[in-house]
């Protein structure tokens, strides 16, 4: 099983994925990473464990806000609707599992 080492807020963490996630758990360490740097800019020395659980509720409102939008494309599209809401779903269900990882690393 292949695995990445993905920086967030300084810190290393190797994750395992799946053989051709490399570049999307990369992505996605980095798009996380972002939203924790701009955090603590904003609000300064608060911990990382803080970091992360704001930066984690962030993004769980995102994809809320996604999943609200798709269940109101899904009412009126149909089946393109339904492929954008399988993949949110999968998104979503990778980014449970990256968290889920990062929980049992150095946290």
């Amino acid at each position: 099983m292949p695995q990445v080492t993905v920086t967030i807020n300084g810190r290393n963490y190797p994750i395992a994925c799946k053989d051709g996630e490399e570049e999307r758990i990369s992505e996605l360490a980095r798009y996380v990473d972002d939203k924790m740097r701009n955090f603590a800019q904003e609000l300064g020395n608060v911990g990382e464990t803080r970091l992360l659980l704001l930066t984690a509720l962030v993004l769980a409102d995102e994809l809320a806000d996604a999943q609200a939008a798709t269940g109101r494309a899904r009412a009126g599209n149909g089946a393109a609707d339904g492929k954008l809401a399988a993949g949110i779903d999968s998104l979503a269900s990778r980014l449970e599992a990256i968290a889920a990882k990062l929980e049992t690393s150095h946290i």
